[in-house]
């Protein structure tokens, strides 16, 4: 763990400038714990807020930053006790088909969350550890997170994450260091278990992936069921959270598209970037003749083909925090 300035200026500017150059990390470690870009956010407030609280009584045996981490462990383990963990509709639902229904929908506090890249990593991070940190929020492995325990979940990120030490994490939670090792063991063995595995670690400027992105773009927005189809793995899912309806397969994803997902048909997509994987802003054909926002796709990619359409359906929530506009005027959503 790299360590910062001892203590804290007690200089109100200073402080805040101290303070939030740890922002963006923070909300990363938040983001894991709880499974919400929103949550996380709130801790992270809540986080600097008792910092500043309680800033006369650091007296430097740490480093800034570690004090920081402790108070948002402190943070999110009263947020997350006696609450259920967040989850995919995958590890809800039995397997639907391309006939639905979609049921009945679920409350926000059911889903595990999207982040957009921008609030977690930082872009002048060391490549290869970009690529560590891209992987650890990565929705196959934070729903796996969600199966620990919240003190083995700490354990897990602080040390094959964030590369802590033992004694380091040890200190933080107040325990020994016997006995993180034997959460990190015990965390390790529901990760393996859980059958959720990450999709490939792809660079965003990859010349497959960007061909890929852009082959599923054109066949999306011309609706060309035959070339989207061909872009899907054998067993692909599509799932579209509030909704716990989930699908596997080409020819269930292409029945969806045609029957009830025929609502999509003239949409527009606008890329970014989520959870380490390509994203893309939905938009549906509006009456005035533009487009309005409708989904958050996040697309997961495995061996050169898409493994997972996730489609989060929360637009008016989730496009401002991606900088996404809410609506397309018809001029600039035009072929």
């Amino acid at each position: 763990m790299t360590e910062v300035a001892a203590a804290p200026s007690k200089v109100g500017p200073e402080l805040e400038r101290q303070l939030e150059q740890h922002r963006r990390e923070l909300t990363a470690y938040s983001y894991r714990m709880l499974g919400s870009a929103f949550e996380a956010e709130d801790a992270v407030q809540e986080t600097m807020v008792r910092a500043w609280r309680s800033v006369d009584r650091f007296e430097g045996r740490s480093s800034l930053r570690s004090w920081l981490y402790r108070i948002a462990t402190n943070v999110c383990l009263d947020m997350l006790d006696g609450r259920n963990r967040r989850a995919r509709p995958m590890e809800i639902g039995t397997e639907g088909t391309g006939e639905g229904p979609l049921g009945d929908v679920l409350p926000e506090s059911v889903w595990l969350q999207p982040m957009p890249d921008g609030r977690v990593l930082a872009p002048e991070t060391d490549p290869a550890e970009l690529a560590v940190q891209r992987e650890s929020i990565r929705l196959a492995f934070m729903a796996a997170l969600q199966h620990l325990p919240a003190r083995q979940r700490v354990v897990l990120i602080l040390r094959e994450v964030l590369r802590w030490k033992a004694d380091e994490v040890a200190a933080l939670l107040g325990s020994s260091v016997a006995s993180v090792n034997s959460a990190l063991q015990r965390a390790r063995a529901t990760m393996d278990a859980s059958g959720l595995t990450p999709s490939d670690v792809v660079e965003p400027e990859d010349d497959d992936q960007r061909e890929l992105l852009a082959r599923y773009l054109e066949a999306f927005e011309s609706y060309d069921l035959d070339a989207l189809t061909a872009l899907l793995a054998e067993d692909a899912t599509l799932s579209m959270p509030p909704y716990p309806l989930w699908m596997r397969g080409p020819a269930n994803i292409r029945q969806w598209m045609l029957g009830v997902g025929s609502v999509c048909r003239g949409s527009r997509l606008v890329p970014t970037v989520a959870n380490g994987s390509p994203a893309f802003g939905h938009y549906h054909p509006a009456p005035d003749g533009g487009h309005a926002a409708w989904a958050l796709q996040v697309i997961e990619v495995n061996d050169g083909k898409i493994v997972a359409l996730n489609s989060f359906l929360d637009a008016a929530v989730l496009f401002p925090l991606f900088g996404l506009p809410l609506t397309l005027p018809a001029e600039e959503a035009a072929p």
